[in-house]
Parts: structure tokens; C-alpha cells; sequence
């Protein structure tokens, strides 16, 4: 039951990166996904090519999350690595578009950082 609710976990939080920062109508949500903060402050013109960067970053995490998610799923000792490499990217992509609203994605990236170095859950390890 574990192993399916962490995999499932995985998935999900995997997949909501995409939902979040994919192409869509911005008049409708809290914020633009798209916009980076620490870009615009270092002076990078908000351009196509970051909001490509965004999209691309978020793609690499959710992957590396459902990577993560189905390794916990087959109970491969590769799991804890993945998600750990995912919860950094997930980090490194809130953070350089950081908003407010993300705060919750931002406890949750951190949480599966802390899960793993702590190995929990230990049916996993």
C-alpha cells in the first residue's frame, strides 16, 4: 500500500509541473508561469526562449518524477535518486519562476528531498 501511494505521489506531482507551466490562457490563473523574476532582475529580456526554458524545465521534471514514481513502483533501488534529481530540478524551476502560489510545490519538492535522506518511507528501502 505504501509503495502505491508513494509511486502514485510521484505521478502526480510529476505531472502537475506540466499542468502548471504548459501553454495556456494566463488571464485565468493567479499568476504567469512564465515569468521569471530573477531573469527579468538579471536583466534578460523575457523572450520566447525563456518561455520555452520554463516549459522545457518543467517537461525534465516531470519526467524525472514519473521516472522516479515507476521505479518506486517496481521497488528499484534507482527511486531515491531519481527523486531526488527531481525534487532539485522542481527547486531550480520554482525558483528561478518563483510566485507565491507555488509555495505549496515548493514544500512538497523539498518534502520528497527529506523523505529520501531520511529513507521513508522504509518499504521502499
Amino acid at each position: 500500500m505504501t509503495v502505491a501511494l508513494v509511486s502514485a505521489f510521484l505521478f502526480v506531482h510529476g505531472l502537475v509541473h506540466l499542468t502548471v507551466w504548459l501553454p495556456h490562457d494566463t488571464t485565468e490563473q493567479p499568476f504567469n508561469p512564465r515569468h521569471s523574476w530573477a531573469l527579468a532582475a538579471a536583466g534578460v529580456p523575457r523572450a520566447r526562449v525563456v518561455d520555452r526554458a520554463a516549459i522545457g524545465m518543467a517537461a525534465v521534471t516531470a519526467m524525472l518524477y514519473v521516472i522516479a514514481g515507476s521505479a518506486a513502483a517496481v521497488q528499484s533501488g534507482g527511486w531515491a535518486a531519481a527523486a531526488l534529481i527531481a525534487a532539485s530540478a522542481g527547486l531550480l524551476l520554482k525558483a528561478l519562476w518563483f510566485n507565491p502560489w507555488l509555495t505549496l510545490g515548493v514544500l512538497l519538492d523539498v518534502g520528497v528531498i527529506t523523505a529520501v535522506w531520511a529513507s521513508w518511507p522504509g518499504a521502499l528501502f
